[in-house]
């Protein structure tokens, strides 16, 4: 995906969240993102032909801490789009936009394939015959 592609899906990630896409460096593939109160990183792009993985950083130190899970999510297996890894920088920085820091639908969607046990009626003590 070329630069100018991958700015315009950031537009659009930018218009579902408080972030504003506030500088693209198409040179370095560098896009910088900003949310009041104070809450800002960058994303570099990959290469489209290099192989390599997006790269998440901030220059604030109060913001850095926030940006592990993104970036432990990047160096895990697999290719990521760049929408998926800024759903994961937003979710990382819900508590310091005061948003909730539980994704409801996350939650659902990982319990969704785990079948709840329905409790046996005819219950038998152990030990203890029924007659």
């Amino acid at each position: 995906m070329d630069f100018q592609q991958l700015a315009d899906v950031a537009e659009k990630w930018c218009s579902n969240t408080p972030f504003e896409l506030i500088a693209t460096e198409e040179t370095e593939r560098r896009m910088d993102f900003y949310a009041d109160p104070g809450v800002s990183f960058y994303v570099l792009c990959p290469d489209s032909g290099c192989g390599d993985n997006f790269h998440v950083w901030s220059e604030s130190e109060d913001c850095l801490p926030f940006l592990q899970l993104a970036q432990d999510y990047i160096s895990s297996c697999g290719k990521k789009t760049l929408h998926e890894i800024l759903e994961k920088v937003f979710k990382s920085f819900r508590p310091l936009l005061g948003l909730p820091d539980v994704d409801d639908d996350a939650f659902e969607e990982y319990n969704a394939d785990v079948e709840e046990e329905e409790p046996e009626a005819d219950h038998q003590q152990m030990g203890v015959s029924q007659q």
